[in-house]
């Protein structure tokens, strides 16, 4: 990336201010293309201390922090909720960081700086010739769809980002709908309403699509269909609002909608009815712990990050992990049905890798979805009769180093900056993991004792799409292909 665009970057980001201290007592298309990322910098050397934490200092900062380590407090996102500038002065564990900087409702990247694209009508697929005219189309709309945002309010640092809701709308709703309404009858009806959970909705332009399918195909249904979105951001909560007022064809479904602006994680409402819950693209960007391992004794150490006085971020691994972090490393590990990746590599091989000259004291991080197996608890504990469909990206290209590690990236002047640390300038930068179905389902069923089912996006898609509705004139169908880095997961 060119080093005058990302100087003018962050120029622009540090001109917004930091909290004071918080004391206590003691061009872009969709980002699933192709990316381009910065090399990462080698850290400087690891210095033991006697708690048992360990430092990773970036190289240009020579600052010994380990009297602000111990006096600095740890705090978490729920903490800093109310608070309205970015905190210093603080630690933080790697999953509350990625929930502040993604969620806060006064700086986080999806409360203040994000814009889900929408192109408008929706495409003639038939009438497109190929799939890359559609690719070129998809372009064309995106630069008409911000010139329309600029003429409103400009803004060098939007940040814009799709759905495949929004692109192949109203399909993708349909085939969603077809889903939930053939099941719904197999075993719930007539005994039982189809009530229908969405969190995440984005734009609510799914609700709308489902809604829409079942008033037109089924009204016996639709009469019993109650919609439920749980939505964290008070701005996308607003926008679900009005586009389910505004839209023409929505007479009917606002007395079958609620829109519940809270997070999922503050949930205290006990569901008792049979119920669907969609969690469509939301896994991703649920924050995660990061875990490393002493290449000799092969045990875990936690990630976190310190803020200082300045502002600038620490990355540090402690010898004590948190319940949350220890408990996920046991529930996959009595629940594996099958191996999962290491990042201590396969076993022959540890003995080499901790071996000088060919060894290093730590493994590279792992991400673990600790928050993830809580929204499972979530679903356990106050959803029992719920059926999860669940879908997102199983493998994302160019990540920051690690297993399971994330892509992180903004948008600056219609380009796209990535970065190689997901320990960046909070709201500006949209940090999403990709999802180890393996791993997750097993965790899944371990925590709710549910049996479940895994697909890939495009086997979903082929099953209970109207595929010719998404065909170009040459007989490509970019519905089946643009997610083939995507699988889908649902409660059975």
């Amino acid at each position: 990336m060119d080093s005058l665009v990302l100087n003018q970057l962050f120029r622009q980001l540090f001109r917004h201010p930091a909290c004071q201290s918080i004391r206590r007592s003691p061009s872009s298309l969709p980002r699933s293309q192709t990316r381009s990322f910065l090399t990462r910098r080698t850290p400087a050397k690891r210095k033991v201390q006697d708690d048992g934490m360990l430092w990773v200092k970036r190289g240009d900062i020579t600052k010994n922090i380990d009297e602000e380590y111990r006096t600095y407090p740890t705090v978490t996102a729920k903490e800093l909720r109310s608070r309205r500038e970015r905190p210093r002065q603080v630690k933080m564990l790697t999953r509350e960081f990625i929930d502040d900087s993604l969620y806060n409702p006064h700086y986080g990247y999806f409360s203040k700086h994000a814009t889900i694209f929408t192109p408008g009508e929706p495409f003639d697929f038939n009438r497109i010739d190929d799939g890359p005219a559609f690719h070129r189309m998809v372009g064309e709309r995106y630069i008409e769809f911000e010139d329309r945002l600029d003429e409103i309010k400009p803004d060098i640092a939007r940040q814009l980002w799709h759905t495949p809701t929004e692109l192949f709308k109203p399909y993708y709703g349909e085939t969603i709908a077809r889903y939930l309404v053939s099941n719904y009858k197999l075993t719930l009806y007539p005994y039982h309403d189809l009530i229908i959970y969405e969190m995440g909705a984005g734009n609510g332009t799914m609700m709308l699509n489902i809604l829409d399918f079942i008033r037109d195909t089924d009204y016996e249904v639709y009469q019993r269909t109650k919609f439920k979105i749980i939505e964290i951001s008070p701005a996308l909560a607003d926008l679900q609002y009005k586009n389910l007022t505004d839209a023409l064809n929505s007479r009917g479904h606002r007395d079958r909608v609620e829109i519940i602006n809270r997070s999922i994680f503050d949930w205290d409402t006990y569901v008792h009815s049979p119920c669907f819950f969609l969690g469509l693209e939301v896994f991703d960007n649920f924050g995660h712990d990061t875990i490393r391992y002493d290449c000799q004794t092969e045990m875990p150490q936690q990630g976190g990050v310190l803020i200082d006085a300045a502002g600038e971020f620490h990355e540090y691994y402690n010898n004590q992990l948190d319940p949350v972090a220890a408990r996920f490393l046991r529930v996959r590990q009595a629940a594996a049905r099958r191996p999962f990746p290491s990042p201590l590599g396969p076993r022959l091989l540890r003995g080499l890798r901790s071996t000088p000259p060919f060894g290093k004291a730590h493994s590279l991080p792992e991400y673990i979805p600790t928050r993830l197996m809580q929204f499972f608890d979530v679903l356990n504990q106050y959803f029992p009769a719920h059926r999860l469909v669940a879908s997102d990206f199983s493998s994302l290209p160019d990540a920051v180093p690690g297993i399971n590690a994330p892509v992180v990236q903004t948008r600056y002047q219609r380009q796209t900056v990535p970065v190689t640390t997901p320990f960046v300038h909070q709201g500006y930068f949209d940090i999403f993991f990709p999802t180890d179905f393996n791993v997750v389902e097993d965790v899944y069923r371990a925590v709710t004792g549910k049996l479940t089912q895994v697909m890939s996006h495009e086997d979903f898609v082929d099953r209970w799409a109207y595929i010719e509705d998404t065909e170009t004139r040459n007989g490509e169908n970019p519905f089946l292909t643009w997610y083939k880095n995507a699988s889908m997961l649902m409660t059975v």
